[in-house]
């Protein structure tokens, strides 16, 4: 129930932020056109606060936190005074209304930049890309990792935390070659000291990714490629025990260090994942050692269905988190003029990487399933409010870039489908006819619903 307020409470906080963002675009630019703005409301509904400033404008925060608009005077809406008619929208220049309507998307893409600025300048910590091994018959198999290995590059992009390692790896889907390059971690490459990226460090594996896909609800494009993250050694010791689960009905402990379970001494925490799974409501006997002394527990793993459908065994403990090596540590900051460098160019490659991911939405690169709604999002803002402030405000510069995006595509209802009438009138000369364009955002209704129901659809089987 917790975490359900938690991910409810940073999505409110979110979203309010974002369609804050986006609607003063629209807000800002149409006062500067001339345009009398009548309401600029955050959310729908009753509203729960509201202000009215010297100059006629409503300021409003209402109930249903699930969007916003701003509301402007437009004889196509109501009926408007003679003295008025010079302020109202639909008398404004052509050009005039596309630098209003163009102002949301845009403005979310200006919040990123300035998120992001906000990120950078406090400072990242994160973990360099490092990996222990791949898996055979992968794509990824033919990389020679004989210690801990640091991924250089991916395609010639220089990358220095598993978040940029990521990315750059969902950029590549549907690809089919690509270029990565690793050095052993003892070397300790620094690849701020070019900002090129010198091609001397490390060695290059051209990898062969036809057959790379993967599903983003089971594993990361990195697993997928074959690549092993590294992970410290986690030690057998219980760190928690969830409430009503089936190792606290058996009488396991906070503190407990296991010794072995079923006759299987303690080889690596991974290998006790797999026996506790592969054993749904099967007695296990636990072996653990509790104050110098050892205790045999029996256990009894509960069913639960995976997302194959499938059954497998949940006993409800975690261990104790080992401590990454500082060689692996990184704190990314930079100063005033190298956090907004760094900003433009995150959201860049956001943008970049969204308008690919969508493109091959269409290909069949990428599934459909990869489609989030609100609760998804709403478990990401969570998640990464968890992290702390800085992740947060990352989390708030990938959905800014999307909800410019997406506001962008040229289907009506959208601000881009009311900029491609917009510029129809631009080369034609005239307005598109009013039917035409009811006719138009029929349709554009039509197909976010459908989206919606996809995204709908995709959240609730991910629960």
């Amino acid at each position: 129930m917790m975490d359900f307020l938690w991910n409810l409470g940073a999505f409110i906080v979110a979203l309010g932020i974002l369609v804050t963002a986006h609607e003063y675009g629209h807000f800002w630019v149409a006062r500067k056109c001339g345009v009398k703005v009548e309401r600029f409301s955050v959310g729908f509904g009753k509203a729960i606060w509201k202000r009215t400033a010297k100059d006629g404008t409503e300021y409003v925060i209402a109930m249903i936190p699930l969007g916003g608009y701003v509301k402007m005077l437009d004889e196509r809406v109501e009926e408007v005074p003679e003295h008025l008619l010079d302020q109202a929208f639909n008398r404004k220049s052509v050009w005039q209304r596309i630098a209003v309507v163009a102002a949301g998307p845009i403005a979310n893409f200006l919040f990123a930049i300035f998120v992001l600025f906000i990120m950078y300048f406090i400072g990242v910590p994160s973990l360099k890309p490092v990996i222990d091994g791949t898996k055979s018959d992968s794509p990824a198999s033919k990389i020679i990792v004989n210690e801990p290995t640091q991924i250089l590059s991916i395609d010639g992009k220089a990358v220095r935390d598993w978040e940029e390692a990521n990315l750059a790896l969902v950029g590549e889907i549907g690809a089919k070659e690509l270029t990565i390059k690793v050095a052993p971690l003892s070397q300790n490459v620094d690849l701020s000291a070019d900002d090129e990226f010198s091609q001397s460090q490390g060695k290059a594996y051209r990898l062969d990714t036809r057959n790379w896909k993967f599903d983003p609800d089971k594993e990361s494009a990195i697993t997928a490629l074959g690549l092993n993250v590294y992970r410290p050694k986690v030690e057998p010791i219980v760190a928690k025990v969830s409430e009503g689960s089936s190792a606290q009905l058996a009488g396991v402990m906070v503190n407990d260090k296991i010794i072995s379970i079923d006759g299987q001494p303690y080889e690596g925490w991974g290998e006790f994942v797999k026996l506790i799974q592969s054993s749904p409501e099967k007695n296990l006997k636990f072996v653990v050692e509790r104050a110098g002394q050892r205790i045999t527990l029996n256990v009894v793993p509960k069913s639960v269905t995976n997302a194959d459908g499938k059954p497998i065994g949940l006993v409800g403990i975690a261990p104790k988190q080992p401590k990454w090596p500082e060689s692996m540590r990184i704190q990314m900051e930079y100063g005033i003029v190298g956090s907004f460098v760094n900003a433009l160019d995150r959201t860049w490659e956001l943008t970049a990487v969204s308008l690919k991911t969508m493109a091959k939405l269409f290909t069949g690169d990428v599934s459909v399933k990869s489609l989030s709604g609100p609760i998804s999002i709403a478990q990401g803002a969570g998640r990464s409010a968890d992290y702390g402030f800085v992740r947060f405000l990352g989390f708030l510069a990938l959905i800014s870039v999307s909800l410019g995006i997406i506001n962008l595509m040229p289907v009506p209802i959208l601000d881009g489908g009311h900029l491609l009438f917009y510029f129809v009138e631009v080369i034609t000369g005239k307005p598109v006819p009013e039917k035409v364009q009811d006719i138009g955002f029929r349709i554009g209704a039509a197909l976010l619903l459908v989206l919606m129901s996809v995204a709908l659809f995709n959240d609730f089987s991910r629960l």
